[in-house]
């Protein structure tokens, strides 16, 4: 995701920095100060930020991003998530997976956004905060017509209804349910508070007793789940925010998923497309990701063909003329010369709070963040579009911290690359398996059954 050269803030704070480099030394994508890193996302900048000014106005996005193992699909979607907080959207990232987050079931997913939600004030899970300043909102409003203190909590109840009316027309138990949870703490009555809150939020399992004095029944399940998401973003409004940010990661998962079960996830997607774009979602900015394999192969979205009418884009033409506007859009991946441009970039943001700032750039200079890459991209079989996590953590972790350490470390003469099985994920496990044992043979493959 990056372009040779480094360019980023001339002033970066030291919480900002640290941030950053902790996550590439631990080989992790970093939660914040991503903008830092991402000098090769310019082309899509103005359409993103055209669509995401677009929601704030209260329409709708959804777009799909495709990319191989190791081009950065985390990455962009947590640095637009940063851009979307920056304009006061409330953010949520969702991993897929057969076991914790299945697609198919779309209580679960809403229950997993709710447990990752989070604003530019209030790290996961930030519902309790947000119904707070909703009902508060509703105070001011209602005293601001002209409300009494008497006549406050009829006057908030009508807000109230009116606000969630076409929420209640799908799903009427959520504005019961925020009702039962601003009477449980006007009593005092923390606990039934808390268990009434987590059943808004999907939790299952909830006290009976909770549930009754709410006046709700049973636990969320699919269809409730939009209607529950509809009254999410209308709170989300209400009480301050332009809208909600949603990215589900990893979607091509689904792939590997029984038939019946991929089948059902890929129409729930389906589905979740179209009410985006019917509008019943004002302020709902949603993202999937997920491998070409997984939109262009028989067990993905081709699977269902109007879900691959819904996605599909034209990649016939130069990556260059591909168009950001577009449902789909495809990252490219690292080339050896943009690797070595994020190598730099990272070890100039190193030095600025370095030791001996002049040392650590002299010491491993470009040269040498250029011999790393390579290296590193030779130990995966020369993939370098999948080396950039390995890449990043030993140039933090192995060299530039060792040499702001240890004066007389020098890299060329007292490091040597070693590529341990136990910190490669699968697919960089498989690459480098390949090139120490030659072509893998047909027993060398792990299957799933």
């Amino acid at each position: 995701m990056s372009t040779t050269g480094s360019m980023r803030p001339a002033q970066v704070s030291a919480a900002r920095r640290r941030t950053v480099i902790d996550a590439l030394r631990r080989g992790a994508v970093p939660e914040s100060g991503l903008d830092l890193l991402a000098t090769g996302l310019d082309r899509f900048e103005a359409a993103l930020d055209a669509e995401l000014d677009a929601v704030a106005s209260g329409g709708s996005v959804f777009k799909a991003v495709r990319g191989e193992y190791g081009s950065g699909k985390t990455f962009f979607t947590r640095w637009l998530g940063e851009r979307a907080k920056r304009r006061n959207f409330a953010v949520a990232e969702i991993q897929v997976s057969e076991n914790e987050t299945p697609l198919h079931k779309l209580e679960t997913v809403y229950r997993r956004l709710t447990e990752r939600l989070t604003t530019s004030s209030f790290p996961p899970s930030a519902l309790r905060p947000v119904v707070d300043a909703w009902f508060y909102a509703l105070e001011e409003d209602a005293l601001a017509a002209g409300a009494t203190e008497e006549e406050l909590p009829g006057e908030v109840e009508k807000l109230l209804v009116a606000r969630l009316a076409e929420v209640s027309r799908h799903a009427p138990s959520f504005a019961t349910a925020l009702r039962g949870y601003r009477t449980a703490l006007a009593d005092g009555d923390e606990a039934t508070a808390a268990a009434v809150l987590a059943w808004l939020g999907g939790q299952p399992h909830v006290a009976a007793s909770a549930r009754r004095s709410a006046g709700v029944r049973g636990d969320l399940d699919h269809f409730g789940a939009l209607g529950f998401l509809q009254g999410l973003l209308t709170v989300l409004r209400d009480s301050g925010h332009t809208g909600l940010f949603v990215v589900l990661d990893e979607v091509e998962t689904l792939q590997r998923v029984r038939s019946d079960a991929r089948d059902k996830a890929l129409n729930a997607l389906r589905q979740l497309i179209d009410e985006v774009h019917s509008g019943r979602f004002p302020g709902l900015y949603l993202v999937i990701t997920g491998t070409p394999a997984f939109y262009d192969g028989q067990q993905g979205v081709q699977r269902l063909a109007p879900l691959a009418q819904r996605l599909a884009t034209d990649f016939t033409t130069d990556p260059r003329f591909d168009n950001p506007r577009a449902v789909q859009i495809r990252l490219p991946g690292f080339t050896q010369e943009s690797l070595v441009g994020l190598g730099v970039t990272i070890r100039d943001l190193y030095a600025d709070a370095a030791t001996s700032p002049e040392r650590v750039r002299t010491v491993v200079d470009d040269a040498y963040v250029a011999d790393l890459a390579r290296a590193v991209g030779g130990a995966l079989g020369g993939k370098v579009g999948v080396a950039p996590r390995l890449f990043l953590k030993k140039l933090v972790g192995d060299v530039l911290d060792r040499v702001d350490q240890f004066d007389d470390f020098d890299p060329r003469q007292h490091y040597k690359l070693t590529v341990a099985s136990s910190e490669l994920t699968d697919v960089e496990r498989n690459l480098a398996a390949t090139v120490v044992g030659g072509s893998a043979s047909a027993d060398d493959i792990d299957l799933e059954l």
